[in-house]
């Protein structure tokens, strides 16, 4: 049986919700429109669904050559897909700090709104430079506002497993992976250390570690304790909840719903 992409993800806005597509473009950062956006406090501090649930009421989708974004009881507002000037400020994400292109005096009052604070919308633009910070990536490998690394992947089967330890079950977008796969067993993406997907190689850098973003309700953007809770008390490694995998690119290309995932033999990274 072969194992095969079933879905794919991309997050326009970091912490806001994805969208799902049957095809993605795979550049530099990862996926080309993952996480060039983010949301952040006034002075440029990055905001995440760990202290603001309500990020996860943001849909964002693709319309007429931007995105729209809509939650409950808010109106539609717009954006580039990918603006090419702007006010270039300073702001930070997980302790790395770069320029970036402030967005629209509408799109901050809007997520203002949304969470109840002051709230700026930045851009990425490509001239800022954000390594990969861990020890099997390249100097030349960059992402965008993601958390570590350009990709997570996660198998339908880890979910069925986790389900079934569960009293009530939980959808994989609680763990906002860019691509599921099915066809492979419980937890078998840990043991991977390179892997092809379709035509493109990927480096398995290492299991995700996981965080309080899981236990939110990403259609209410309500918190509660699951499924981090039971993740603990059996994927604990060393402190760490581990459920994913982070994947690092070596090429560019396009990844599509159905391509082959296969991984290469252990023998082949002594």
């Amino acid at each position: 049986m072969n194992i095969v992409v079933s879905a794919l993800n991309i997050y326009p806005i970091k912490s806001c919700g994805g969208m799902s597509v049957k095809e993605a473009v795979v550049v530099e950062r990862g996926f080309q429109y993952d996480r060039r956006w983010m949301v952040t406090d006034r002075n440029g501090m990055f905001l995440t669904q760990r202290n603001h649930p309500k990020l996860s009421l943001a849909v964002t989708r693709m319309k007429d050559g931007h995105f729209a974004i809509s939650a409950p009881d808010h109106e539609e507002v717009q954006i580039p897909l990918e603006p090419r000037d702007g006010e270039k400020i300073p702001v930070e994400v997980w302790g790395s700090r770069v320029d970036a292109l402030r967005g629209s005096r509408e799109a901050d009052e809007w997520f203002s709104s949304l969470l109840g604070l002051p709230c700026l919308l930045v851009f990425m633009p490509s001239t800022a430079i954000r390594p990969v910070s861990h020890s099997s990536a390249m100097k030349t490998d960059h992402i965008a506002f993601s958390d570590a690394f350009p990709f997570l992947l996660i198998s339908e089967a880890s979910l069925e497993d986790l389900n079934g330890r569960l009293e009530q079950p939980v959808p994989m977008n609680r763990f906002r992976p860019n691509i599921v796969i099915r066809g492979c067993g419980p937890y078998e993406e840990d043991t991977w250390h390179e892997l092809q997907i379709g035509s493109l190689p990927f480096l398995a850098a290492k299991p995700c570690d996981r965080c309080t973003t899981t236990t939110v309700d990403q259609a209410t953007g309500v918190k509660g304790v699951e499924p981090l809770r039971t993740l603990a008390n059996y994927r604990n490694r060393n402190g760490d909840v581990l459920f994913g995998q982070n994947l690092i690119h070596k090429f560019h290309g396009v990844l599509r719903i159905g391509d082959i995932l296969t991984p290469l033999p252990q023998e082949n990274h002594a």
